[in-house]
């Protein structure tokens, strides 16, 4: 039993899916390119993340941690906003670990630079298209959502935000 368990959590399966639901008119917000849940389609979700290494590959997305912005509702970790002046992340529901990494700092590298963020929020993989979630779809399991300053420490032009290959650790 141990091994199967053990296998599952280096696979990271889909635990499930989630049915989407049309967003209420003018309710998704489409800022960063977000995108917004569609009725009827399926959503993988996922209640695990790739292993943490010294070099876990992932995915940067863009995301906004200020009232009224794309990323929905305030952090998990404490409540509040944030602005996106700091470098800031959300990590995958898997690497949240249920407010364990609140507040640590991971380096993330890509574009050939590096930065290290703050952790303050979960990227929710298991659930979605609702208002919590500003009516996108659940996160992918291997997601470090970051702030423009992120975006911005690592060189990347702003025509090119939105998504990029990235590898990361904790700092």
């Amino acid at each position: 039993m141990d091994l199967i368990l053990t296998v599952e959590a280096q696979s990271c399966k889909p635990s499930g899916k989630l049915k989407g639901r049309k967003p209420p008119k003018d309710k998704c917000n489409r800022n960063n390119d977000s995108e917004c849940c569609e009725a009827g389609k399926f959503y993988n979700v996922y209640k695990c993340s790739p292993k943490v290494t010294s070099h876990t590959k992932a995915v940067l997305t863009l995301n906004s941690f200020e009232r009224g912005k794309d990323g929905g509702g305030p952090s998990e970790c404490d409540g509040n906003y944030h602005s996106d002046d700091t470098p800031i992340v959300a990590l995958s529901t898997g690497w949240y670990k249920n407010n364990k990494r609140c507040f640590k700092k991971i380096k993330i590298h890509g574009n050939g630079k590096s930065v290290t963020a703050t952790f303050v929020d979960e990227c929710d993989s298991t659930q979605g298209c609702d208002q919590d979630h500003d009516y996108q779809p659940p996160c992918n399991n291997n997601i470090v959502d970051g702030s423009s300053a992120v975006w911005k420490a690592l060189g990347v032009p702003h025509s090119d935000w939105g998504e990029m290959d990235i590898h990361w650790t904790d700092a």
